[in-house]
């Protein structure tokens, strides 16, 4: 049962909170290069990947910033201790499920790439889980106001 009051969270729930909040920037910065760069940003570039960029449809890039940017404020907010750390971690995995599901189910990446190619998303799927489990332990301990 969640606490009335507002409790003060333990010197650990600071570090994640950063650390988290360092990932949330490395995901803006990658999505900065996703934006300006494309398939240029990889100076090993192959046709298939100028194609695979090319042919990406325009809510991609709208996907992939809903994904970085509420999980960046989802970290500002946990930070804060707000109670929108819940809701902003939610949409932020929301989002990064509609963005892989695209690139794993409609394109044949997989089958060009190799399934080495599902690591760095599986692990920012599972990042996104331990958003939402950290700030829902958070606001159950009733260290979120």
């Amino acid at each position: 049962m969640a606490s009335r009051f507002v409790q003060k969270p333990p010197p650990w729930f600071y570090i994640v909170g950063g650390i988290l909040l360092l990932w949330g920037l490395a995901g803006c910065w990658a999505f900065y290069l996703h934006v300006t760069k494309g398939a240029a940003m990889n100076p090993d570039a192959t046709d298939w990947d100028r194609a695979y960029f090319a042919a990406l449809p325009g809510w991609f890039a709208i996907d992939f910033a809903v994904a970085v940017g509420a999980g960046l404020l989802g970290s500002i907010a946990l930070l804060l201790r707000s109670k929108w750390a819940v809701t902003l971690f939610w949409l932020s995995l929301i989002a990064v499920v509609i963005q892989f599901g695209y690139v794993f189910l409609a394109t044949d990446i997989i089958a060009v790439k190799g399934g080495s190619t599902t690591f760095f998303p599986a692990l920012i799927f599972v990042i996104a889980l331990f958003q939402i489990w950290i700030s829902g332990t958070a606001k159950k301990r009733g260290w979120l106001h």
